[in-house]
């Protein structure tokens, strides 16, 4: 679960960084993404679904590593597409919201709302 201060962090940020451990074990590269927070859910986009990349890998794997400054954490990823309406809308605002009428039109899309993913803190152990 995300602390209050995470989800101000996650909300402050411009892009998060995301980084997929490999079936070798071996850390991906950090690739930055757009990310909006909806309530205590923090979530993300791509721009198409696709089985490459930090989106496919991290689909695949469900899990991945993330930061923002002041927050590195490992999180389970889930994929929720766009089955939920209501999350849907929600989402679509928070991009809008967030990253202005120029920048949110690519994230906005029925395709894009189909690659939504949430990013679930995974406690330390």
């Amino acid at each position: 679960m995300w602390s209050d201060s995470d989800l101000e962090r996650f909300d402050e940020a411009r892009e998060l960084e995301v980084s997929v451990v490999h079936r070798n074990g071996r850390a991906g590269s950090w690739t930055p993404i757009w990310v909006v927070r909806v309530g205590d859910r923090v979530l993300v986009r791509s721009w198409h679904r696709r089985t490459t990349g930090w989106f496919g890998h991290a689909v695949a794997r469900g899990r991945a590593r993330v930061r923002v400054p002041g927050v590195e954490a490992d999180v389970a990823v889930a994929d929720l597409g766009s089955a939920d309406p209501g999350l849907r809308v929600a989402t679509d605002t928070a991009y809008r919201d967030k990253y202005g009428p120029h920048g949110h039109g690519s994230m906005v899309t029925d395709e894009d709302a189909g690659t939504t993913l949430e990013l679930v803190r995974i406690a330390a152990v």
